[in-house]
């Protein structure tokens, strides 16, 4: 479960709907939000401060971190990943580089979609 916290506050953050400076929801209140123990969100918390992206003033609160390009970072992070698992189903098919790029410039190209 706290995976899926730090997972859920990461994307937040990094498609700009949790500004730098927002607080967030205190340990307890968020606990008893989601019905999970104290333990748990405090983990997640823990792990967010450490990678960056929250910062916990003691007797304040915990607030998304003012770090510069943090929600780029977190994007590309993620367009790695996807990449990398795009790569490894090209070569189950056998695709040959240039096939595959040429995918990817044609997805580059599309509408986005609505």
């Amino acid at each position: 479960m706290y995976l899926q916290i730090v997972e859920q506050i990461r994307q937040r953050v990094a498609a700009g709907d949790w500004p730098a400076g927002l607080e967030l929801p205190s340990i307890r209140t968020l606990a008893a939000d989601l019905r999970v123990s104290v333990i748990t969100v405090k983990r997640a918390y823990l792990d967010l401060e450490s990678e960056g992206v929250i910062v916990t003033r003691h007797g304040k609160g915990s607030f998304v971190a003012n770090a510069q390009g943090l929600a780029k970072d977190m994007r590309l992070a993620q367009l790695d990943t996807h990449l990398a698992a795009a790569g490894e189903i090209a070569r189950s098919l056998a695709m040959t580089e240039p096939d595959l790029i040429d995918r990817l410039r044609n997805a580059l190209n599309q509408e986005p979609q609505a």
